[in-house]
């Protein structure tokens, strides 16, 4: 589902029109939909009705803090990869308690500061880790509550750079290590051995993968609980989303069909799994991120020019990769229409950004209507791993944010002013002016 949608020839967010935004607040612009944000997270939590679980929101794809309230009203915990990101689920209105802490890279300082903040636990990636963490604990006179991180050595069948489960990944612990590593964990001190943990990676639109992940590590998991008294069992996230052609399917978007194939829902999702989890009487831990966020935003931006080359039909807009990593960094498909439909021709375009790369752009070779300089466009399902990933790539500032509700709309992050990109910046003490 998304709220993204015409309304006569005008593409609205929910009851706001895009084109109102854009003219109000300029662009670049992130537009969010707090009605998509709630309907993906309710239907999850329906699905999952069967089992006691808890979704905990992966905010590394998106962080705003409207976002964080929105879905910690609604109940979600929050999974955190950095201390900034426990901060910003608190500062959110998210509760540490049912915060878990991941990541293969934990400072000490971070994780004094989690145990500070009494997070639900920590998911371990290396058995070097579970030793800091224990010292840490020791220092602080804490007990910290640990899930060790299964790698199943299953391979999710998505992009490389976003598959997580197999040997070949930087995260987590071999399968058939993970028994001896918890049997170490139990002799080290201050240390609570709270659950298992696992995810095989991002845009799964197949269930069968998470399926035979499940089906390989349950059992494991039914065998450290009975040893050490577990709570819960994470399965991860990694639930994918549509993204072609996300305007054009039947609301809401995830019944439709993706190139012939089924899309992956929240009930398919647990129809397959619940029946393998249920009998393990822990508390299931899922940890969504772009399925509750991604179809959840667009980025609107501003045509500045049409070139033609004689060989292509560049259309250059004023959004670039420093807004938008994905297409660059992943070769990633966003769905691109206009703000106002017309009408017309249809012809075969590069959109493009102005940064001074070659790897600046968000379409090749893309039929997309014919539009003209000052008109706008939306980059679809931009609400994942969009403005979360934005830099200052040629001294850019980083894109205003505005959430809508109904027929309300309010700003979430202003536009940064340029002065602030060098703000803590300054020329060396021998270097200054007289």
């Amino acid at each position: 589902m998304h709220s993204f949608r015409y309304v006569g020839r005008e593409l609205c967010c929910e009851g706001v029109s895009l084109s109102a935004l854009a003219k109000k607040h300029g662009t670049p612009l992130y537009v969010y939909s707090q009605g998509t944000l709630t309907g993906h997270y309710t239907g999850l939590d329906q699905a999952l009705a069967p089992l006691e679980h808890l979704i905990c929101f992966a905010m590394k794809s998106n962080s705003n803090l409207a976002v964080i309230r929105t879905l910690a009203d609604l109940g979600a915990g929050f999974d955190t990869v950095s201390a900034g990101e426990i901060q910003r689920a608190v500062a959110g209105g998210g509760d540490p308690r049912k915060c878990v802490f991941a990541g293969v890279g934990k400072s000490e300082e971070e994780i004094a500061y989690a145990l500070s903040q009494d997070i639900y636990c920590f998911n371990v990636e290396s058995e070097a880790e579970l030793r800091r963490i224990s010292r840490v604990a020791v220092r602080r006179r804490r007990i910290a509550p640990v899930a060790v991180r299964v790698n199943p050595n299953v391979d999710a069948g998505t992009h490389a750079k976003i598959t997580t489960g197999t040997y070949e990944n930087k995260f987590g612990i071999a399968f058939e290590q993970v028994e001896g590593v918890y049997a170490r964990a139990a002799r080290l001190p201050n240390l609570r051995l709270r659950g298992l943990q696992m995810h095989i990676g991002s845009q799964l639109t197949d269930v069968e993968p998470f399926r035979l992940a499940v089906a390989k590590v349950a059992p494991l998991a039914a065998r450290l609980n009975a040893r050490y008294g577990f709570d819960f069992f994470s399965i991860g996230g990694g639930i994918g989303i549509v993204y072609r052609p996300a305007l054009a399917s039947a609301d809401p978007a995830w019944w439709s069909t993706r190139e012939g194939r089924a899309i992956l829902t929240p009930q398919r999702y647990a129809d397959t799994l619940v029946p393998l989890l249920k009998p393990l009487g822990l508390r299931i831990l899922v940890e969504p991120g772009r399925f509750l966020s991604g179809n959840a935003g667009a980025l609107v931006t501003r045509v500045e020019y049409i070139k033609k080359t004689g060989r292509k039909h560049f259309v250059i807009v004023d959004a670039a990769m420093n807004d938008l990593i994905r297409p660059a960094f992943y070769d990633s498909y966003h769905e691109i229409v206009p703000l106002t439909r017309r009408g017309g021709a249809v012809v075969s375009s590069d959109v493009v950004g102005p940064i001074c790369e070659s790897g600046d752009f968000f379409a090749k070779d893309r039929p997309l209507p014919r539009v003209a300089e000052g008109d706008h466009l939306a980059l679809l399902s931009a609400g994942a791993y969009g403005s979360v990933m934005g830099s200052n790539y040629n001294s850019r500032p980083l894109a205003a944010e505005v959430l809508v509700h109904g027929r309300k709309s309010a700003v979430v992050r202003t536009r940064q002013p340029v002065e602030q990109i060098w703000a803590g910046e300054a020329p060396a003490p021998w270097q200054q002016r007289r």
